[in-house]
């Protein structure tokens, strides 16, 4: 089990959007479904690209470059089922968004 470490306030991710944001040196994307934080790691498993950069349309992130999708609760990529990214668990404590790392 890993530490919890503070990445962004929860005014800072709005509904619907992901952000970039650093955990204990790991590029994570943090995005904000419905007012519920969940976590990735920030390298598409395909060429590499920053999926807190990707379109967020429900509990789906799009890759911006090769439009691979992912789950962001699961971190399971729906175009290629053995394809996988990173979760990370969340929570949230004093209007921070914490990261389990």
């Amino acid at each position: 089990m890993g530490k919890f470490v503070v990445v962004a306030s929860v005014n800072e991710v709005k509904e619907g959007t992901g952000k970039l944001v650093e955990a204990d040196g790991k590029e994570i994307a943090l995005f904000n479904v419905k007012g519920s934080f969940f976590a990735l790691s920030n390298t598409c498993a395909h060429m590499g690209s920053p999926l807190g950069e990707g379109k967020l349309d429900n509990n789906t992130v799009t890759c911006p470059w090769h439009h691979w999708q992912y789950d962001v609760k699961t971190g399971l990529c729906k175009n290629v089922p053995s394809a996988k990214v990173d979760a990370y668990k969340t929570k949230v404590e004093n209007g921070k968004i914490l990261v389990e790392v």
